[in-house]
């Protein structure tokens, strides 16, 4: 297929040629003129060299000058004619007042004169009183250097199309890699998957090519998390849907009295509700909406208010529910984010906490700490422990609270506040998470990647 005009190919190609043409041009100009002038210096040297000679041997005749004319034949040979100068001090067309005056004081002149209106190389010697002007046409000169030019015409002419040629293979060697590349964003747009691009050529293209993979990777591995999310949430809504449609079924069978059916799916309905509350949390930080500000924070206060929230729970669990605190534990952040933050890590608690057990929430100045009794976590789960309803899935068995995002929601919140969550486990021997909120910086409201768009809502725990 020929490359279109506006292909890369075509214009590095075209770039090349008028680069080349424009070098030839210089090249052949330059070349011209340069071997013009070298011709001219080698005609007028050759010149010199007869009428030194032709001096010479007129010195040393009886009658100097006087059989000059008969050398005629041999000259016009080599288009050339010589002219006796009879005075030194007389006017003519053959010598300048300059070539005069030097040929009197014993001088050899050589050079160019116009005669008659064509140009000439002369060379003049001086043969006791008399002189003579030895000449040959520039056009003779002519024949000498064109030859040379019609080489050069041929150098440049092989070195276009030998430059044309490795231009051509430049461009193929240029563009593949990019082709490659163009062929597998096609594929990966059409299909969602493309085989990786080889990684090959100059080092531009080789970071093209790394990059391109990268993101392909990159973009499989959304893919399948996006899926994964897909089919955890699927799931998670199905077991309160199917308990809602199991229990109104009953009911209208009359299988199972009013009070207790209403009671198991208004349940069901709240679970559903924080469900897609929680849902709803993590769109909007996925979108950069939720409203974080940054300002003096007490995370004592935070503390207890958190742990006044689930007091009533954690007795129906039989699990103690204590605070540790010194008093004031100020920090930077957000107040109803942080209750947030607190609230999800201590429903995230309650729910592997078995009954007997406790969970303690420490509070000092920049940090707030959740820690457990319950089983702990195995060194493999602790990467995991953020991820959507990882650890709700491995412990819903031990209690029916929580949606299973509750870890989740807490690590976006505590990054938009700028700050740190960590989790430290042993099996057997409970579980601690610690966020670390900064201590310094500006106290007003500043806004952080998530942009202000709504007020905001209590936690969806």
């Amino acid at each position: 297929m020929k490359p279109q005009l506006n292909s890369l190919r075509a214009q590095l190609f075209t770039a090349i040629g008028v680069i080349l043409l424009l070098s030839a041009v210089l090249t052949f100009g330059v070349g011209g003129l340069l071997t013009r002038q070298a011709v001219d210096r080698a005609t007028l040297r050759d010149l010199s060299h007869q009428a030194d000679l032709l001096g010479r041997r007129e010195q040393g005749a009886l009658l100097p000058l006087a059989r000059i004319s008969d050398l005629r034949p041999y000259l016009d040979r080599q288009s050339e004619q010589v002219v006796v100068l009879p005075s030194l001090r007389s006017k003519t067309p053959f010598a300048s007042e300059e070539t005069l005056r030097k040929l009197r004081a014993g001088q050899a002149v050589d050079g160019s004169i116009s005669i008659a209106g064509t140009s000439n190389y002369f060379a003049a010697r001086r043969v006791d009183q008399k002189a003579f002007v030895l000449l040959r046409p520039h056009r003779s000169a002519s024949a000498d250097w064109l030859p040379f030019l019609n080489a050069l015409a041929i150098a440049a002419a092989a070195g276009m199309l030998l430059a044309a040629l490795i231009s051509l293979s430049l461009g193929r060697l240029i563009t593949r890699p990019l082709d490659r590349v163009a062929l597998a964003s096609r594929a990966l747009a059409e299909r969602g998957a493309s085989d990786p691009v080889p990684v090959q050529g100059a080092r531009e293209l080789r970071s093209l090519a790394i990059s391109f993979n990268e993101m392909s990777a990159q973009l499989a591995e959304a893919r399948e998390a996006e899926k994964a999310f897909l089919l955890s949430v699927s799931h998670e809504l199905r077991t309160p849907l199917a308990a809602v449609r199991g229990y109104s079924e009953a009911l209208a069978d009359d299988a199972i009295a009013p009070h207790e059916a209403a009671d198991t799916i208004g349940r069901e309905a709240l679970r559903l509700e924080r469900l897609v509350g929680d849902l709803l949390d993590l769109a909007r930080m996925s979108r950069s909406e939720f409203s974080i500000r940054r300002a003096p924070v007490d995370l004592d206060e935070v503390a207890r208010e958190a742990v006044q929230r689930f007091q009533a729970q954690s007795e129906s669990f039989e699990v103690q529910l204590e605070i540790a605190s010194d008093g004031a534990a100020p920090a930077l952040g957000d107040h109803d984010r942080a209750l947030q933050v607190a609230s999800n890590l201590i429903e995230n608690a309650l729910r592997v906490t078995p009954a007997g057990g406790s969970v303690r929430v420490v509070a000092a100045p920049g940090m707030l700490t959740v820690e457990d009794t319950g089983p702990g976590l195995a060194p493999d789960e602790l990467s995991r422990a953020f991820e959507r309803f990882y650890l709700y899935s491995r412990h819903r068995s031990e209690r029916s609270v929580g949606t299973g995002l509750g870890l989740a929601i807490v690590k976006e919140l505590v990054d938009g506040m700028r700050g740190t969550v960590t989790v430290k486990s042993e099996l057997g021997n409970g579980t601690s998470f610690t966020v670390r909120l900064p201590l310094d910086g500006e106290s007003e409201a500043v806004k952080t990647p998530f942009e202000k768009t709504e007020a905001t809502r209590e936690p969806a725990v």
